[in-house]
């Protein structure tokens, strides 16, 4: 199947998260069939989607004319099954449970158009796991989007042990098509977006839990540091800029406090050892043309004062 044959999509499960991806899709010109576990459910899901679109075209979220045009593009389907039977590329968006995505999967796979995509948009589950119950399973991926949908860019494309390669490759198309930011990362539990976030996760509660600060200090803590940086730039290219020496070092100090799980990573060591420190070196884990160092470092600057001045003109989070 070729990316010019996607026409008609559905999204299967129409809560904030599928509401979300078929808002995008529809935006994009795609006619989406919204799926759900009745015909209320899924008219309920097409009016709210309806209103929030009109809503974020007023507030300039979205691009004069979106409210029209996702108008124009959702339709609700009286079940799961009369939403897949025609599209071309549909979405499974259930809420985290095995047994619900077994069963909606296999209700999608078996009523879907034999030459139909079918991308789950699992947070955590292998999409191996999940190809179990899927038929034809070379048509099955995972595509996993970002909450808010409608604004996070980044969206991990996972292929499975049965995978096709074309069938991630249309995905991707697609995905670049909606104005999003695909990255293709392997099908382990999680993927890369989960294990890095709930990583922090665990260790902000264990610092609460410990007493070093409370819930509301760690995330002024995170959210004005290296929260603040993660804006603009991975862990790596951090990590080059600032120079794999000082990782190392803070490394071994951490390591003696807490022990192996803040040891420095032999891949670290490794590369340190070899005199790859980074950008001051020319190289680290990644490989920054050194020729560009100044132009980067202005860029870097430039980047934090513009997002300072946005976070300025934002102001403090409602509440919090």
């Amino acid at each position: 199947m070729n990316f010019a044959e996607i026409t008609t999509t559905a999204v299967v499960g129409s809560g904030y998260m599928g509401g979300g991806i078929a808002q995008v899709l529809a935006l994009a010109g795609y006619p989406v069939v919204l799926g759900d576990v009745d015909a209320a459910t899924a008219e309920a899901a097409r009016a709210r989607l309806v209103d929030q679109a009109a809503s974020f075209e007023a507030q300039g979220l979205m691009p004069a004319g979106a409210g029209n045009t996702i108008a124009g593009n959702l339709r609700a389907a009286p079940g799961i099954e009369e939403a897949v039977q025609s599209a071309d590329y549909i979405v499974e968006a259930v809420p985290e449970q095995r047994n619900l995505k077994f069963d909606v999967l296999t209700r999608i796979s078996f009523r879907a158009p034999a030459t139909a995509i079918i991308g789950s948009n699992t947070s955590a589950i292998p999409i191996s796991e999940l190809a179990t119950v899927v038929d034809r399973p070379e048509r099955f991926l995972g595509v996993h989007w970002m909450n808010p949908a409608p604004f996070v860019p980044c969206v991990e494309l996972i292929a499975g042990a049965a995978t096709a390669p074309e069938t991630v490759d249309t995905a991707e198309q697609l995905i670049l098509r909606v104005g999003k930011a695909p990255a293709r990362v392997a099908d382990t539990p999680g993927f890369v977006a989960n294990r890095l976030q709930f990583a922090l996760y665990k260790e902000a509660v264990r610092i609460m839990e410990e007493g070093t600060a409370t819930a509301s200090q760690i995330d002024d803590v995170v959210s004005n540091s290296f929260g603040f940086r993660l804006a603009l730039f991975g862990p790596f290219a951090i990590g080059d800029m600032a120079g794999l020496d000082v990782y190392q070092g803070a490394y071994d100090t951490l390591g003696q406090a807490y022990g192996e799980r803040f040891d420095a990573p032999a891949a670290l060591r490794d590369t340190v050892a070899a005199g790859n420190l980074g950008l001051k070196s020319g190289r680290g884990f990644l490989d920054i043309d050194p020729g560009r160092r100044e132009e980067l470092l202005a860029y870097r600057d430039h980047a934090y004062a513009r997002l300072s001045a946005l976070r300025a003109e934002l102001g403090k989070a409602p509440g919090l």
